[in-house]
């Protein structure tokens, strides 16, 4: 049996990383507007608690994408990346039971456990050029248009689309963007 190999993430300093990770078995675990709006807070918290700076984000029905600009001497990519994903995982998985949503039976594993994220730490890029940057911002803020989920970018309410079309309420301030390093420097 092949294995897939482990992704291996560069811890770099200056790095610009982007981000995404996936619902368990694709599933649209963020069809409901309230589960995506608890997100925007949570990553709020999350960024505030290991101090990264958000560059664009992304919330689709089934993933998330995040163009993040980590401080790793306090909180490597690895550490936000469980801040993200385990603590709104065991919030959302909670309320679920609590209610005894018909979901569960669609996020329990093979070994009788719950799963919100699709297992492994995702998608995990460096972004080395300018070039790369702006490639990344298009395709995070087309992605709901290109669904057919929004007619344009700052239709939908849960990327930072809107921040950089100039409305800064309702939305996770963004911080600005950094020139990326080179994989060299």
């Amino acid at each position: 049996m092949s294995r897939t190999p482990k992704m291996k993430r560069i811890e770099a300093p200056n790095h610009i990383r982007f981000l995404t990770f996936s619902c368990y078995q694709q599933l649209p675990l963020f069809n409901n507007d309230r589960i995506k709006d608890a997100f925007v807070d949570h990553i709020h918290n999350t960024r505030t608690k290991t101090n990264f700076h958000l560059i664009f984000w992304v919330i689709m029905p089934e993933h998330v994408h995040l163009l993040i600009w980590p401080d790793i001497e306090r909180a490597p990519v690895s550490k936000i990346v469980w801040h993200l994903k385990r603590e709104f995982a065991k919030k959302v998985i909670g309320r679920w039971n609590e209610l005894d949503a018909p979901i569960l039976s669609k996020i329990r594993t093979m070994k009788g456990e719950f799963r919100f994220w699709q297992h492994g730490g995702g998608y995990d890029r460096n972004i080395t050029s300018q070039l790369e940057l702006e490639e990344k911002l298009h395709y995070i803020h087309q992605n709901p248009v290109k669904r057919g989920l929004a007619p344009t970018q700052t239709d939908w309410p849960w990327s930072s689309a809107s921040w950089y079309a100039g409305c800064r309420e309702h939305t996770i301030p963004i911080d600005p963007p950094i020139k990326p390093k080179s994989r060299n420097g």
